[in-house]
């Protein structure tokens, strides 16, 4: 049932102390929750609990339900983000029964007087109005996975390295059936044990196409945030899962992993011929070389063009180049800022220095096709200058496409 018009006015009139004290209210739901209910810790990423991301980016969802109660489907994209992360983790209805329970004790302890029983009212039926939603959509995608609902062992069948910080894994089932098909661009979820105790889980891009007898993923070392002075150079929460799997689990180490998912693909189901552009940098590569892949497979006479940074080694360089060479629609652009003695201008990169599309052959970018659709992996500030530059060059939103794994939403300038 829908929320009154009264009930929509006090949680909009709770915007301002959520802006002021959003942060402090997810802080203390997260530690409350999981200092109760401590077999959740298997389901949250503890590195974005430990640096305050997770919280963060709950507050960020908060913040636009409460903005948007009254249109809510303009939420969509987002949420349709959330449900596909969910189902890859194995989130179940009675979750959002433990999460509304703290989240609004949470909400009490922090607003104390703001939160009137009518106010403790209107947000307890604004939440399970979401919760709702989100379970609606969950079961859907559930259904889509059929028999494979759950987590499915896998093992590591072969690890290699593609550059001196970044590995592919190969994962075969270890029940020996075959694959699901998934759209290109799609990611897993890859679950081992971690080091603090608990299970540990990370979306990783399917960086080939739909095999039916493995999977292959790209994982780049995380050494965390760097933090220097004139003395010292340290790092500061570096990735768990990633740098395990590369340092600690060899061929023929078994791993749970989640059916496909995640809402950035190109939908090969649509035999449209309209250019694509893929444009990304450092392990941003992955999700684009199962795209290159797919397409090239099956759509050899769409336009591909693939422009991508990296500061040194370039993953997958001797495949992109066999893409280029025997495939006349497939056009690359390299930039790189560090380069080796071997490199060669115009062989195996075209640019020395930090990626610009402004420098980019404007017929490279299909800006002049109404159609072209831009599809974007990186680090984020990357992903946000990717797209603005496009946005001034009069590309429409819905065109571009961005995978992000990071717990929260792009800041964009334009909307």
């Amino acid at each position: 049932m829908a929320l009154t018009y009264q009930q929509s006015k006090l949680v909009k009139d709770t915007i301002p102390a959520l802006r002021e004290h959003g942060e402090k209210i997810t802080t203390i739901f997260y530690k409350n929750m999981l200092r109760d209910h401590p077999e959740l810790n298997n389901y949250f990423n503890s590195v974005n609990q430990k640096n305050g991301r997770q919280p963060r980016a709950l507050t960020s969802v908060i913040l636009s339900f409460a903005s948007n109660i009254n249109h809510i489907s303009e939420l969509i994209p987002k949420f349709e983000r959330m449900c596909n992360k969910h189902c890859s983790l194995g989130i179940q209805p009675e979750h959002y029964e433990i999460v509304g329970k703290y989240l609004i004790m949470a909400f009490t302890e922090v607003l104390g007087p703001a939160m009137t029983p009518q106010v403790h009212s209107a947000w307890e039926k604004a939440y399970w109005l979401l919760a709702k939603m989100l379970i609606g959509r969950e079961a859907q995608l559930y259904r889509d996975f059929e028999s494979w609902s759950s987590w499915r062992k896998f093992k590591i069948d072969r690890v290699v390295p593609e550059t001196e910080d970044i590995y592919s894994f190969y994962l075969v089932p270890q029940d020996g059936k075959k694959l699901p098909k998934f759209f290109p661009g799609q990611y897993i979820s890859l679950r081992v044990n971690g080091p603090e105790g608990y299970l540990q889980s990370r979306q990783y891009s399917l960086s080939e196409a739909w095999k039916p007898d493995y999977y292959r993923i790209t994982v780049k070392r995380d050494e965390g945030a760097r933090y220097s002075n004139s003395v010292s150079q340290s790092y500061f929460h570096p990735g768990v899962v990633s740098n395990l799997l590369i340092d600690s689990m060899p061929a023929g180490t078994m791993v749970d992993v989640s059916h496909p998912a995640g809402e950035f693909f190109l939908d090969i189901n649509n035999s449209s011929n309209v250019p694509i552009v893929l444009i990304s940098a450092g392990v941003g590569v992955a999700p684009m070389v199962a795209i290159a892949n797919e397409v090239v497979a099956t759509q050899p006479n769409r336009p591909i063009s693939w422009i991508h940074g990296s500061r040194k080694s370039v993953p997958f360089e001797e495949h992109i180049t066999h893409l280029r060479r025997t495939n006349p629609n497939f056009h690359t652009n390299i930039f790189k800022t560090h380069l080796a003695g071997s490199d060669v201008v115009g062989v195996n990169y075209n640019y020395d220095f930090r990626m610009d599309l402004a420098k980019v052959n404007p017929d490279d970018l299909h800006l002049n096709h109404g159609g072209t659709e831009y599809f974007i992996c990186g680090p984020e500030q990357f992903m946000l200058e990717m797209s603005d530059y496009l946005k001034s060059q009069g590309v429409l939103t819905q065109r571009v496409h961005f995978e992000l794994f990071s717990t929260g939403d792009l800041a964009f300038k334009h909307q």
